[in-house]
């Protein structure tokens, strides 16, 4: 790497134990030396305070401008009507693909030796809010009705996008997480186009298979290591997703990422924990984790190697961990041993 390169990139520290475990990541990516110039601005909460929109005109031009960003948990306001941040930065930046991986850290748990990739198609289906209520009698919620709109194209390109991850990483399966059996249009579509591509272009390339959703979900419990890669639609790949997250440790251990055509959005995938905030507890890991997978984004791979590596050793030889993975480290705690182990010559 050239430490002269510098990499422009957006940081938004989010909500609640946001900022803590944010100011956490930066302080692990100083010392592995990684060139970022970061924009901070804010969104959610903290957007609305600012400005009275929880994803201002200044965090989207900032992101628009550098393509790039590293973000804490948004927090949507209930009330007011706002729409959720996140879901609205997949539709500005077009980020049709969230891609989530769930790895064993620290082993001897009830599941063990889990390594495991869900691709979740990010910009249709049901989870994206087209609702209404229809008033009947007097009653203005007597029905609630939601659209969901899967499109071919939409389906071809989050399917080439695992079929390519996961020919490019090496892994040695695909699974087409459907409901096709019942939800034969919106979800036909999706298997149909997964089940074409396969046997067009991928075949030979890679395994194959299909599993209906309700099915992929008790086998993820029974026996999660007959899976690899779990490529499925928006709401479906957000429900698994957490499924899988608990194979590990919980959400605490889940970084995700939002990659589209115009912008790559990297971020933990837990919540903002207001419950929490500013007590000095929160486990920074899937920020740290989400931060590996920007440095492997913008092919710093021996950064992101590094950084995962020490985050093992940090847990596993060191036994330094948050109360969440059973040990009394805070934040900072945690942060400072990783820290000490990045600036430790190899």
């Amino acid at each position: 790497m050239n430490p002269q390169q510098s990499i422009p990139a957006t940081l938004i520290p989010g909500d609640g134990v946001g900022p803590e475990i944010t100011e956490a990541t930066l302080e692990v990516l100083d010392a592995l030396g990684v060139p970022f110039v970061w924009d901070r601005q804010v969104a959610g909460m903290g957007g609305v305070t600012a400005c009275g929109d929880p994803l201002p005109p200044a965090c989207i031009e900032s992101i628009r401008n550098t393509r790039l960003a590293l973000k804490g948990p948004l927090e949507t306001p209930v009330a007011g009507g706002y729409r959720s941040s996140n879901v609205r930065l997949r539709e500005e930046f077009k980020l049709y693909a969230n891609l989530r991986p769930a790895r064993t850290l620290i082993p001897g748990g009830r599941y063990d030796n889990i390594d495991l990739v869900l691709v979740r198609e990010n910009n249709e289906g049901l989870y994206m809010g087209y609702e209404h209520f229809i008033p009947i009698d007097g009653d203005p919620h007597a029905v609630g009705m939601a659209t969901g709109v899967n499109t071919r194209q939409g389906c071809r390109r989050i399917c080439r996008f695992a079929f390519d991850y996961a020919i490019g990483q090496g892994r040695r399966k695909v699974t087409v997480v459907h409901k096709a059996n019942i939800m034969k249009a919106l979800t036909g579509i999706f298997l149909e186009t997964a089940r074409e591509m396969y046997e067009a272009e991928y075949k030979g390339r890679i395994g194959y298979e299909e599993v209906i959703v309700d099915a992929c979900a008790m086998k993820l419990v029974m026996n999660p290591w007959q899976f690899d890669v779990l490529v499925t639609t928006n709401l479906f790949g957000d429900i698994l997703s957490d499924e899988i997250a608990g194979l590990v440790g919980g959400l605490g251990m889940a970084p995700g990422a939002n990659i589209g055509e115009q912008a790559a959005i990297f971020e933990a995938v837990h919540g903002s924990a207001p419950d929490i905030a500013g007590k000095g507890i929160a486990n920074p890991i899937a920020l740290m984790l989400a931060a590996a997978m920007m440095l492997d984004h913008v092919s710093l791979h021996d950064e992101a190697a590094r950084l995962r590596r020490d985050i093992d050793l940090t847990l596993n030889v060191d036994k330094v961990r948050t109360g969440d993975l059973g040990g009394t480290a805070g934040t900072r705690e945690f942060t400072a041993a990783l820290v000490k182990r990045l600036m430790t010559a190899d």
